[in-house]
């Protein structure tokens, strides 16, 4: 496999498999050589913003339904033939096609045909497919990296240092600096889908325009609801394994109608900041109480016992199943939107369980 240096090196290898932190440098400026382009993971924002932005680089009119098609994973499911039939269609007015597919999953029959187009490339054509979590190794993705004519992006819901960046980024376009505690505000109340955290932003500057300075108050004003303070009974039960408390916040949580995605989102970031403070914590070999006290960006000081006592439970494979369940209920929930709350609190009792027993 390529290197991340091979990226912006017009004479090394053809790159067929992205890591994570090397999407964005790709993004900026797409190997044209490539006629398809797998977006997977389980941060279905990211998968989408992603998308768009290489459906602009292809330099097709997106807006044209003779040059751009947009299919459905679903719509294959019932129409096998139709990806194949598309792939290979001449424009009735010449010029290049875009094939943009979403919602795509394990389904045989797209990754066959897929594997196919890969073999024999139409002239002409950019396929760029929008997928969920996909396993290294197996199906689609595995047809995907093994071929010199496609790539695969992953994306991963935002870490800490990618969320700084998202937050920096768009305060600094629109010409607005950020308070420390609304900066930490912010940092606990979005991330999980990069959508969803850039609508949150965009709606803070708009909520602060005309200020120089964004304070705290106005961060909670404009990011903050009625389940803010729930969230963190939510997940701090979770994380500390108090079955009790769980059961308590989750009640509360879903009889106040609250959508359980952000609830996910939170948990997610939690048990994100929960892996890097245990990495330092066994690197180190200080106690969790000197790693939270000494953590970047800082724990509010309100919640410092909470992660300590997190962090004297979970180990860091303990932490990256936790976070590969999450990722995993955040999919599910979103195939099946009416069973998003059940399915959320199964998850995340389960996890609380499994806290619970590190005692």
């Amino acid at each position: 496999m390529s290197s991340a240096r091979e990226l912006s090196d017009p004479g090394s290898a053809p790159v067929s498999e992205l890591k994570a932190g090397e999407v964005d440098r790709f993004l900026r400026n797409p190997d044209k050589g490539k006629i398809l382009y797998l977006v997977y993971g389980p941060d279905r924002g990211l998968v989408s913003e992603r998308g768009e932005l290489l459906a602009k680089s292809t330099g097709v009119d997106l807006a044209d339904s003779f040059s751009t098609i947009k299919l459905d994973a679903n719509e294959l499911a019932s129409d096998p033939v139709r990806l194949i039939d598309e792939a290979y269609t001449v424009g009735m007015f010449g010029g290049n096609r875009l094939i943009w597919i979403r919602n795509v999953g394990n389904q045989k029959d797209v990754a066959a045909n897929i594997q196919a187009i890969l073999k024999d490339p139409p002239e002409g054509m950019k396929l760029i497919v929008e997928a969920g979590d996909l396993k290294k190794g197996i199906g689609l993705r595995a047809a995907v990296e093994k071929s010199p004519n496609g790539v695969t992006l992953p994306c991963y819901a935002d870490n800490a240092g990618a969320l700084s960046s998202l937050i920096d980024d768009t305060f600094s376009e629109a010409g607005q600096r950020l308070s420390l505690d609304a900066r930490r505000y912010i940092q606990e109340h979005i991330g999980g889908d990069r959508r969803a955290s850039r609508g949150e932003l965009e709606k803070l500057v708009l909520y602060a325009r005309g200020e120089e300075e964004i304070t705290l108050d106005m961060a909670k004003a404009s990011i903050g609801d009625a389940s803010s303070t729930s969230f963190d009974d939510v997940v701090d039960a979770v994380i500390t394994g108090k079955l009790n408390h769980f059961d308590e916040a989750m009640q509360a949580f879903i009889s106040g109608g609250s959508n359980p995605q952000p609830l996910l989102a939170a948990a997610i970031r939690q048990f994100q900041q929960l892996d890097l403070l245990r990495a330092d914590m066994e690197k180190s070999g200080q106690s969790a109480a000197a790693i939270v006290a000494s953590a970047k960006p800082p724990v509010f000081f309100a919640r410092r016992k909470t992660v300590e006592l997190a962090l004297s439970r979970w180990t860091s494979l303990g932490i990256r199943h936790a976070l590969r369940r999450l990722q995993d209920c955040v999919l599910d929930s979103r195939r099946n939107a009416a069973l998003t709350v059940p399915v959320a609190r199964t998850a995340l009792l389960a996890i609380t369980i499994q806290s619970a027993r590190r005692r």
